[in-house]
């Protein structure tokens, strides 16, 4: 038997050992609690917009189109394709530069980034080239929406991945994909292809009749990477699926619409174009086309869909960097955007440039009213920002005129 001054020195002992343990976890913990404990200052919370996306007071709605930003790491990553006498100083933050000057001139009201936003292989992280991409849109918070090309996935997020993160960012309003109700299955709902096809409404100018009606619809489409056809790499296309939800939303918006005749005008927003652009070259069209049109070897219906919807007047494109026009395909205007950034593939003696589109309403005897007017140009990324190639790419009078 173990005596009781044995049994009380080794209680002693242990309570010893235990203060020695506490008051070492302790020291450890007062040295490390500021990465054990949540510290709620520091918790970033999604900035939004504004929203629902609305006219101005003056009647007008405009978006920049950032066609092919190929943003790479910043400072580190060189430009292509520009002057001998400029390449020692060029780098990403020329692209940088170009966007704020473009948001200082153009103050928009929404921002849409057409695809290859970065340039998958050249970034070591995918994450923060986005957010060092798209950060002017940011720090102005203006409401910006992205869609992917064919070089953003290249990098280290996989498609889906890059959109939940553009989704999630600071005064975005890009969606993953949007969930479809299909009635021929009662009710079950169906996927669509891709990742970043939404759609985007705004509504009329603020105390006008219209205030709380959608009068302008933006449709904005994922095309894809690359994909085997029949043994044949190709570029990606627009799938059926997409194109039915596109369907689907038109005839739901008309539905319930009923403020305006019909559907209200639409744009569209993707990457790669489809292959009837090639046909443009062979009639009159308004800007430069200075090379091929790189498109898929699929003609998935894209045109016949605008078509039958009757309310896209435009299309907006980008992949091409030196095709900046715009020409008119069965009554929709297909317009390229121009390669926007710096670390993109270009032409030395051909400003990088980025395009405006704006939408004008009507004026009735005391109210705002519909789209009368939707136009678009270019501006030049030299010394004075130059205004080019202004058009009128729809007005009430095409629709009166068709009628």
């Amino acid at each position: 038997m173990m005596s009781s001054a044995t049994a009380i020195g080794n209680w002693k002992h242990t309570v010893l050992y235990l203060a020695l343990i506490l008051s070492l976890l302790y020291f450890i913990e007062s040295l490390i609690s500021h990465k054990l404990h949540i510290n709620h200052n520091n918790i970033h919370l999604k900035r939004s917009p504004n929203l629902p996306l609305r006219f101005r007071d003056d009647g007008t709605f405009k978006i920049l189109q950032v066609a092919d930003m190929h943003f790479g790491m910043g400072s580190i990553t060189r430009c292509r394709d520009v002057l001998d006498s400029d390449f020692e100083n060029c780098s990403d933050l020329n692209t940088t530069r170009f966007l704020r000057r473009m948001i200082e001139a153009e103050r928009p009201d929404l921002i849409a980034f057409t695809g290859d936003n970065i340039f998958g292989s050249s970034t070591t992280d995918a994450a923060e080239s986005l957010l060092q991409a798209i950060g002017p849109a940011i720090e102005y918070g203006i409401p910006w929406a992205a869609i992917l090309g064919n070089h953003d996935q290249e990098s280290t997020l996989n498609r889906g991945e890059l959109m939940t993160f553009l989704s999630l960012m600071d005064f975005s309003v890009s969606q993953i994909n949007p969930p479809v109700e299909d009635g021929t299955k009662g009710g079950t709902v169906r996927s669509i292809n891709g990742f970043g096809n939404y759609q985007l409404r705004v509504h009329g100018a603020p105390g006008s009749v219209l205030s709380n009606s959608t009068v302008f619809d933006l449709f904005f489409l994922d095309s894809g990477d690359r994909e085997i056809v029949q043994g044949r790499r190709t570029y990606g296309w627009i799938k059926e699926s997409q194109l039915r939800w596109l369907q689907d939303t038109s005839k739901h918006v008309m539905d319930h619409n009923q403020r305006i005749p019909g559907n209200p005008p639409a744009l569209a927003f993707f990457h790669i174009p489809i292959p009837e652009v090639r046909d443009l070259w062979y009639t009159p069209f308004i800007g430069q086309f200075q090379e091929g049109v790189a498109c898929s070897v699929v003609e998935s219906g894209v045109l016949q869909t605008f078509v039958s919807m009757g309310n896209v007047k435009a299309a907006f494109i980008g992949h091409d960097h030196v095709n900046d026009f715009c020409g008119k395909l069965k009554g929709v205007w297909f317009c390229y955007g121009g390669g926007f950034g710096y670390h993109a593939y270009g032409r030395p003696n051909w400003h990088r440039r980025a395009r405006v589109i704006e939408a004008k309403l009507g004026k009735g005897r005391d109210t705002w009213t519909g789209i009368e007017l939707i136009k678009t140009w270019k501006r030049l990324d030299d010394q004075d920002l130059s205004k080019i190639d202004e058009q009128v790419l729809w007005e009430t009078s095409d629709t009166i005129l068709k009628g």
